[in-house]
């Protein structure tokens, strides 16, 4: 395809995506949904073949979309609820990959590896798919995390099982002891590129005082660093996780310089939304409805597969997470149910299949039949569930809690900002002092807000089922009183003794704080 055909289909798609991006607000839908659905017709109508390339999607599309979600996830956050995520994302996809194998190979009549590939592609939650709904639907914060951070580390870990299952084809054997070998030396050599490229690019980073320069060295860590994993054979998806979560919370949150910031976040928000946009109407266009009408039988025993093995890796697995860690709340359960949506990963992991494979052509039909109806079904009453489960009540209290908040942190950055400006020079003292005491009213109306709030009676918050910022808030602190309890323990500053007790009083005060 010469550049100036490439040139007309872009053209041609960013102009589709616009009046869907119009439509979808009109109508009150998901946006990638709509994409998906518009491009469906576009087979039929052109004659050109344009569809979705799986080198690019994981060559390129993925690593940018896995660094976006890592720089924007908050490390703090995501260890308070590392549990619940790590057991979503770790045993709940192999229980989950397992069940939908079973119920495929017996089912549908595929042999194993066939079956085991369908497994582990249908199991894994897509990032893309999640961040781009939950970026339309208001939950409570810790539920989004789990969410985005159990896709986050879903993605990689259905990289991983899908190599390692290629590999078995490609071998012809693989025993257990092999097989847990080369998952970890794959999962945990990806952790190791990624924290030495990401430490390694901080120093650089922090030298550089030009936005559009930074904003370079961000692109090149995170395709590189996927591209030397992949080099490396290990995981390049856990390595651009690993180094997007430290180039986001050990350098953007350090830089001193505010627009610099919102530079690079706002450029990584446009790249993520670009490539979303691109993704999913290539997913409509490489699904042809027709096709998969014929085998809708085949299909529907499938969706209903991996439906069976997200119920029970979801509600029995987590059923016992009360044992070790707060329990999540059956209607957010409810919602990590629903929310198992498949999108560009599955399509791309199915269209990389070897053409050798028997059965390839099978497993792609499924595949995009299940994608389709995860997109479609699960995508438009996601935001129906939510809003019956009431996950999106929005209080008057609460919301004038965050209107109060937003003018605090806006005014105290602005000082910051004002702070660095006179440090550099650039303005004069007399003009610091006038323009800081403005934002100095504002921070002082914000706090004298936020105590009246924060004084009154528990039912000024909506109820006493309802999370008050200010618990939320204990929550955090309570936390932090947990990690510098264990890094004592750590460094030997504090008995195990004394530190386990104190943990358990802990642990009892967040249970009884319904998190947000």
């Amino acid at each position: 395809m010469d550049v100036s055909s490439l040139v007309q289909i872009l053209v041609i798609l960013l102009l589709v995506a616009t009046g869907v991006g119009l439509l979808t607000r009109w109508l009150r839908i998901p946006y990638v949904t709509g994409l998906v659905l518009a491009g469906l017709p576009i087979t039929e109508v052109w004659s050109r073949r344009i569809g979705l390339e799986p080198s690019l999607v994981l060559n390129l599309f993925l690593p940018i979309l896995i660094f976006e979600a890592a720089i924007n996830t908050d490390i703090s956050r995501l260890r308070s609820t590392f549990k619940p995520i790590a057991l979503l994302a770790g045993p709940g996809s192999v229980f989950s990959s397992a069940i939908v194998a079973v119920l495929v190979k017996y089912g549908l009549g595929l042999t194993w590896i066939p079956a085991l590939l369908v497994g582990v592609i249908l199991a894994n939650t897509d990032t893309v798919s999640m961040i781009a709904v939950f970026k339309d639907i208001r939950v409570p914060s810790r539920l989004s995390t789990i969410v985005e951070g159990e896709t986050l580390f879903n993605d990689a870990a259905a990289l991983v099982s899908f190599n390692l299952i290629l590999t078995v084809y490609r071998t012809g054997s693989l025993n257990f002891v092999e097989g847990v070998r080369e998952l970890l030396y794959v999962a945990l050599g990806g952790s190791i590129v990624g924290l030495v490229l990401g430490y390694l690019s901080l120093p650089i980073f922090n030298r550089l005082d030009d936005p559009l320069s930074s904003l370079l060295l961000t692109i090149a860590v995170s395709l590189g660093t996927f591209q030397v994993g992949q080099f490396l054979g290990v995981s390049g998806a856990v390595a651009v996780v690993v180094a997007g979560l430290i180039f986001g919370n050990l350098g953007l949150a350090r830089t001193p310089s505010a627009s610099e910031r919102i530079t690079l976040l706002s450029f990584w928000e446009y790249a993520s939304f670009g490539v979303n946009t691109f993704i999913f109407l290539l997913i409509g266009i490489e699904i042809i409805p027709m096709t998969l009408w014929q085998i809708l039988p085949s299909i529907l025993f499938v969706i209903l597969a991996y439906q069976l093995g997200r119920v029970l890796s979801v509600y029995l697995l987590l059923a016992g997470l009360r044992w070790f860690d707060r329990p999540i709340p059956l209607r957010w359960q409810h919602v990590l149910f629903l929310g198992n949506i498949k999108g560009s990963l599955s399509m791309a992991l199915a269209l990389s299949v070897p053409l050798a494979l028997p059965g390839r052509e099978e497993i792609v039909m499924l595949v995009f039949g299940a994608v389709l109806f995860s997109l479609v079904g699960q995508g438009l009453s996601l935001p129906w569930l939510v809003k019956q489960l009431k996950l999106s009540k929005f209080s008057e209290s609460r919301q004038q809690i965050e209107e109060w908040q937003a003018q605090l942190m806006a005014a105290k950055a602005a000082q910051d900002e004002l702070d660095s400006l006179l440090k550099s020079g650039v303005l004069p003292k007399a003009v610091y002092e006038e323009m800081r005491s403005a934002y100095q009213v504002r921070v002082a109306g914000a706090e004298k807000g936020l105590r009246e709030i924060y004084n009154r009676r528990s039912d000024a918050f909506g109820g006493s089922n309802e999370l008050t910022k200010l618990d939320a808030i204990r929550c955090r602190l309570l936390l932090a009183e947990k990690g510098a309890l264990n890094e004592a323990m750590r460094k030997r500053i504090l008995s195990e003794t004394i530190v386990r007790s104190r943990i358990q009083i802990i642990d009892e005060q967040l249970l009884r704080l319904e998190d947000d």
